[in-house]
């Protein structure tokens, strides 16, 4: 899988395969989050705050 490069304060990096997203952080490392739907990935992708979505939608469901 490829990670795409974001501009975010949080997170560094973002990829998504259909199934598996990956989430590069830039001071704590990576975290692979499976099951996620794809929706919840462009959600992510087009947020105003990428950090603020990952922690209200993402961490701690998937």
């Amino acid at each position: 899988m490829s990670l795409i490069p974001v501009h975010s304060e949080a997170i560094r990096a973002v990829g998504y395969d259909g199934y598996t997203l990956v989430v590069v952080f830039h001071n704590s490392g990576r975290y692979d989050h499976p099951g996620v739907p794809e929706h919840v990935y462009h959600e992510l992708m087009s947020a105003s705050s990428m950090g603020r979505y990952y922690n209200r939608n993402i961490r701690g469901r998937y």
